[in-house]
């Protein structure tokens, strides 16, 4: 399997639900590094898995869109604890998306899956992995 992974951050706020989240029940900042891995089995055409350039834009894109919010505002989290593993999944499926849809070109098209990995810090992250 051969693989690419971009890289960009975000930085939201947000509070969760729950005794398990102790303090983080109330509202707080989280600032995430993320990675963005594409896999295929076999390299396109052109002797890539993806256009580097063209993942790194929709993964900004995406990001952008989530970027010094608010989660417990916006209407796509309501009545959802917005975890680093729920974002990660929201984050692999928005890029999905664009894959389907062409953004990322048509070669992207014969990707295998995507895996995002969200690093809350240089010790913890969570990662979703998705088949495409």
């Amino acid at each position: 399997m051969f693989s690419i992974t971009v890289r960009d951050h975000m930085m939201i706020a947000h509070s969760f639900r729950g005794d398990v989240f102790g303090p983080a029940q109330r509202l707080h900042g989280a600032t995430f590094v993320v990675d963005a891995t594409f896999r295929r089995r076999e390299l396109d055409s052109d002797g890539i898995v993806v256009d580097i350039g063209a993942a790194t834009q929709e993964l900004n894109g995406i990001l952008s869109a989530l970027n010094y919010r608010n989660l417990d505002d916006e209407p796509d989290f309501t009545g959802m604890n917005t975890s680093t593993e729920v974002l990660a999944k929201v984050v692999a499926d928005r890029l999905a998306e664009k894959v389907h849809g062409g953004a990322l070109g048509e070669n992207a098209r014969g990707l295998d899956s995507i895996v995002v990995t969200l690093h809350e810090s240089h010790v913890a992250w969570a990662s979703y992995e998705r088949s495409l």
